[in-house]
């Protein structure tokens, strides 16, 4: 007697000409084939479809996306298709980069959608939608932690969280959004887990190499972003910064070197930058700290006094308050990256 299975989950993926094909046609891929790739791998006779899964754009024309990648849309939003899930991925925007005004049609079709009980997700950018839909306004969101000055300048009402790579947007789960260029990574084992069961999330992270990033996405961000800004002093100031970090007494030299009152340059460096001076500083040796531990063996004991700090504590706790990990797991993370560029043995 054969086994009896549930209809699949009606998805439908939002493509549009600034859409990454590569997470447009990787969520693609990989939802296809939850409930039947591992099932063939391993010689098993429980193939089915869990999901349906269509490209959905303003209209049915065929055109380019990201990196001149054709799409060709399965339907319009004109056809007002149904779904149980709609995904919006990952957008090509400049971190100063607007989207405004420009689908507003769609907007108006996500914002009907979501009312009619369809469950929102979004990864990276795809975010942005989101945000211009007004969707997101009052909630907690993520997206690439490059996007967070454009959040914060575009879309004051959204609570936007850097660190994270999933966040749910209200506690019902409706909308979540995901975090870096990656995350749809996460957010096809979260859909699949939630949608079809953890077991088939499982079956498909271990199929794919797929590896939930449970870090976060701290350890991943640069904390050395320039804000631009007309204040030369406050310039001048970060300039000799970047050149000077490693000094003693730093902060109280980058004073000498601006020439005015240490209150006054404090007050100025913070509204240009957006953060602290003692901040600023902080963020060049950690950066500096990062880049020692990727390179090479050297201990961790001698890192923290190559970047000018004379206690071992103080640096870990510092290093993990701003990268979410400690400076052993930060080299075991990223290490392999550089050893990769190396012929194996």
């Amino acid at each position: 007697m054969e086994r009896e299975h549930k209809p699949p989950t009606e998805v439908l993926i939002v493509a549009v000409k600034e859409t990454a094909g590569s997470a447009l046609y990787g969520m693609l891929d990989v939802l296809n084939a939850a409930g039947n790739i591992w099932q063939t791998l391993v010689r098993s006779n429980n193939e089915q479809t869990l999901f349906n899964v269509r490209i959905v754009s303003p209209n049915k024309k065929t055109f380019a996306c990201g990196n001149n990648i054709p799409v060709k849309p399965d339907c319009s939003i004109k056809d007002n298709p149904k779904a149980n899930i709609i995904i919006l991925p990952e957008l090509w925007l400049g971190p100063d980069e607007t989207i405004k005004d420009r689908y507003p049609e769609l907007m108006e079709w996500l914002r009907r959608q979501f009312k009619q009980g369809t469950a929102l997700y979004s990864a990276c950018s795809g975010a942005i939608m989101l945000a211009e839909s007004g969707l997101l306004d009052g909630c907690p969101a993520t997206s690439h932690w490059g996007y967070q000055d454009l959040f914060s300048n575009q879309y004051p009402k959204v609570h936007f969280q850097p660190e994270p790579n999933l966040v749910f947007a209200d506690p019902a789960g409706r909308i979540v959004t995901a975090g870096g260029t990656t995350s749809w990574h996460d957010l096809a084992i979260h859909i699949i887990a939630r949608h079809a069961g953890t077991g088939e999330a499982l079956r498909i992270a271990k199929v794919y190499l797929l590896k939930w990033h449970g870090e976060g996405q701290l350890p991943y961000a640069s904390l050395t972003r320039s804000a631009p800004h007309a204040d030369s002093v406050v310039h001048s100031c970060e300039q000799w910064l970047k050149h000077n970090y490693k000094e003693s007494s730093a902060l109280q030299k980058a004073v000498a070197h601006a020439n005015i009152p240490e209150r006054t340059l404090k007050r100025r460096f913070k509204a240009a930058t957006g953060t602290t001076l003692i901040e600023y500083l902080q963020n060049l040796r950690i950066e500096e700290a990062k880049r020692l531990l990727e390179a090479g063996q050297m201990p961790v004991d001698n890192i923290c006094i190559e970047v000018s700090y004379e206690d071992p504590s103080f640096f870990r706790r510092l290093f993990k308050r701003l990268t979410g990990i400690t400076p052993s797991q930060y080299r075991r993370m990223f290490q392999p990256v550089i050893n990769a560029t190396e012929p194996a043995p």
